[in-house]
């Protein structure tokens, strides 16, 4: 059957906007390219008028730089076109890529709202209610746990409190005047000790503080 009648030919690719905006940016290339030749041709025919003399020699070739010249502006129209032509396809290509990320986002959001309601029909509040309640009761008990723990022992239950506080006071009397320090005040008034002979007087002394006599001499020392 394929030999009668032949294979269908595959179809084509839908246009891709981006491949649309490549070519059309290759092409403004391509022109902008041929319009920087035409001006080196221009600047050539323009030294050359410079050095010619008026005449018809002159004038043949300021008319090739004439169609040169127009040659550049068709093909700066062209160039601009094109440019337009890919700012409106890139601005298309825009909004079309963020409806589709519009539409992706509003499509995770449902999921997940729905994934939420979900798991919130496994979750009960009133069994959350009551744990909490008996993790407060556990806690209360732990605590009267602990508080019998360190009950004391073995002490006297006929004490009063207002003998242990008179008694609290008086040991406060006893540090208080152990703590006295007076005593050594009466040690410090006690007078120095002499240091001359008993019966003898101080009498002169000289500057280094030994006894002299009448004529500046030092005492001699009697047994």
């Amino acid at each position: 059957m394929n030999r009668l009648f032949g294979r269908a030919k595959p179809k084509e690719p839908p246009p891709n906007m981006t491949d649309c905006i490549a070519g059309v940016d290759g092409r403004a290339e391509s022109i902008e390219k041929k319009i920087q030749k035409l001006d080196l041709e221009l600047r050539k025919y323009r030294d050359q008028m410079k050095k010619m003399r008026e005449g018809s020699a002159k004038n043949m070739v300021k008319q090739k730089a004439l169609r040169i010249l127009k040659q550049k502006k068709m093909y700066e129209q062209q160039r601009d076109q094109l440019m337009q032509q890919s700012f409106n396809l890139e601005q298309a290509n825009f909004a079309t890529q963020t409806l589709k990320d519009t539409k992706t986002t509003v499509d995770a959001m449902k999921l997940g709202v729905k994934e939420m309601k979900k798991e919130y029909k496994k979750v009960n509040i009133d069994q959350i209610e009551d744990l909490q309640d008996d993790m407060a009761d556990m806690m209360e008990q732990a605590n009267e746990i602990q508080e019998s723990l360190s009950r004391t022992y073995g002490m006297p239950d006929d004490l009063d409190e207002a003998d242990l506080d008179a008694e609290l006071d008086a040991l406060g009397d006893d540090m208080a005047f152990d703590e006295d320090t007076s005593y050594l005040d009466d040690a410090a008034n006690v007078p120095a000790v002499p240091n001359t002979i008993p019966g003898e007087s101080e009498g002169e002394k000289s500057a280094e503080g030994i006894a002299v006599d009448e004529f500046g001499l030092p005492k001699l020392q009697t047994g």
